[in-house]
């Protein structure tokens, strides 16, 4: 299924996709020639972890880089005999060797790197070209892949645009990583110098500081680190989490830092409740179905570990017996109110109706064929809701077979709405923990979905008369984006969700509305659909796969804006 790091898989794409033929050298050199800017570029090594001439192949790759302007400087021990280039410089042997870097450099782009990295021959190259397209930017990230022991490419990190949650989660900027120099020396100070430790550190720092805007995010695989399993270990779980605590404190965040169940060697960041816990409505439409009702139902005022709700059910013209009578006994209990709408199923209308009477300084949208088997799933997404820059926050969904349903919503690369990783096993990871990690995407899905609702009315509520039924949630995603917020999909609110039992898709009139829908959906949103910042343009998504992309990108267009 979601196999694209599969050796067979990505060593197929590399061959195809991403090997430097002699024609797209020149192509380059002649595009280097034709730049309007050309930066100087100050590399920094940090020193050599272990023993072994570690850093010989950096500097090999340094050398061949097709992008001619930069300078090294290089901790003293890690300076292969017999290297000449007259860019190679020396900087003593000491714990801030960032530090020693900065203070020699002159270049306008820093390029801190570790021993183990080597340079694609192109990425000082792609560097440039991203600083042409967006010269204010003070932060420009890539992708990268590691190699193994016998100097295959495999193991790829296919990175998104900047996202605030998932660099406390893990080093989400990774490798490379180039900094404006002016910046970086006004927020750099001694980093955490252990190996593996300094540049999540740094990035921590940086990226604290400078606008999202100006963070950007190059979809290409711009270095290799390199595998070696005689070496020390790099990475320190606990290590790294003292230093996302520091950083926490240094901005005034009083969240804790645990590791992530599903990957311990990354983090959870648990986050605080305001006091008193806001009150939140939870707005379920429903007809009849009086099975799933009461689940639902019972799901949220006995099993979910919250201390301020109240729970509106919007009946959409029941007339079972047996559902007539379960909203009567669910309307003695003080906290449920019943709100009749009858007329065509139009969920957009139902809940914008709801929302109006709501009392709830938050909103969920959640779907009658919802279970919580987690108490504290409202809990955490309240947390999350309640954050300025937050407008939507989104659940983990599964099966109730539990294979994952819902952890995020992505756009193919025809504008398709996809569940990102669906039919992913329910204690899998997902690749580099996008499964495991709360993170930033473009859009969640309103089977749960909650939302202050002061910015519910702020982005225009859901779209009652264009998207009745389908695809309302992901419009009202969307919206909130062009409203400076931010989406979340945190996995640490966990649900079943039955999804559509209480709803026949087939139907030919339910068939007929989805394309009207769709059409209009794409037709509106149809640039940001092609290019969502979420989606690497290097891999393909599906419903039940995520693979390579076939196709070879464009050499001087593959940087992306965050």
């Amino acid at each position: 299924m979601h196999d694209y790091r599969d050796f067979h898989h990505y060593d197929t794409w590399v061959h195809a996709c991403d090997t430097t033929s002699d024609e797209d050298r020149a192509l380059i050199r002649n595009d280097i020639a034709q730049l309007a800017e050309r930066p100087a570029f100050s590399i920094v090594l940090s020193p050599p972890v272990g023993e072994g001439d570690w850093a010989a192949r950096l500097i090999e790759s340094l050398v061949a880089q097709l992008y001619p302007h930069w300078q090294a400087w290089i901790p003293r021990r890690a300076l292969p005999n017999g290297a000449s280039d007259p860019r190679l410089h020396v900087i003593p042997d000491e714990a801030d060797w960032l530090g020693a870097g900065l203070d020699a450099a002159a270049g306008r782009l820093v390029l801190p790197l570790p021993a183990d990295a080597v340079l694609s021959e192109r990425a000082l190259y792609q560097l440039a070209v991203a600083f042409n397209q967006d010269s204010q930017a003070l932060i420009f990230f890539g992708d990268e892949d590691q190699l193994d022991a016998a100097g295959r490419r495999c193991r790829p990190r296919l990175k998104t645009a900047w996202d605030p949650d998932l660099i406390l989660g893990r080093n989400a900027i990774g490798t490379p990583v180039a900094y404006d120099r002016a910046y970086l020396a006004a927020v750099h100070a001694a980093c955490d110098d252990r190996a593996g430790l300094t540049e999540y550190d740094l990035a921590l720092r940086a990226t604290a500081g400078a606008p999202p805007n100006r963070i950007r995010h190059i979809s290409a695989i711009l270095c290799h680190r390199r595998l070696d399993p005689d070496a020390p270990p790099v990475w320190d779980p606990q290590r790294a989490r003292d230093i996302v605590r520091r950083h926490l404190d240094a901005i005034g965040d009083a969240a804790e830092v645990v590791p992530a169940p599903l990957a311990p060697q990354w983090n959870r960041i648990i986050r605080p409740l305001p006091e008193p816990a806001p009150l939140v409505s939870i707005l379920m439409p429903t007809r009849d179905r009086a099975d799933l009702l009461a689940r639902a139902a019972d799901a949220v005022l006995a099993r979910t570990d919250y201390p301020a709700l109240e729970l509106l059910i919007i009946d959409n013209g029941g007339s079972e017996p047996e559902a007539l009578a379960l909203l009567r006994r669910l309307g003695d209990d003080p906290r449920v109110r019943i709100l009749a709408t009858p007329g065509p199923f139009n969920f957009a209308a139902m809940n914008n109706a709801a929302a109006q009477v709501a009392r709830g300084e938050l909103l969920v949208l959640l779907n009658n064929d919802i279970d919580a088997p987690d108490r504290g799933w409202l809990r955490e997404m309240v947390s999350h809701a309640v954050r300025p820059d937050v407008g939507i926050v989104g659940a983990r969904l599964l099966y109730d077979d539990g294979r994952v349903q819902h952890a995020g919503v992505v756009f193919d690369q025809d504008g398709e709405v996809i569940h990102q990783l669906r039919l992913s096993g329910a204690t899998d990871p997902g690749p580099d923990g996008e499964l495991a990690l709360t993170r930033t995407v473009s859009a969640v899905t309103g089977a749960c979905l909650c939302l202050r609702r002061s910015v519910f009315f702020e982005i225009g509520q859901l779209d009652e008369r264009n998207l009745a039924v389908n695809f309302n949630d992901i419009d009202l995603c969307l919206r909130a984006g062009d409203f400076g917020y931010r989406v979340v999909v945190t996995p640490f609110a966990g649900l079943i969700h039955y999804e559509s039992a209480s709803r026949d898709p087939g139907a030919a009139a339910a068939q007929d509305a989805y394309r009207r829908e769709r059409r209009w959906f794409q037709a509106e949103w149809g640039d940001l659909l092609a290019n969502d910042p979420f989606r690497n343009p290097n891999l393909v998504y599906g419903w039940t796969e995520t693979r390579m992309a076939s196709r070879r990108p464009a050499w001087a267009t593959w940087a992306d804006g965050a």
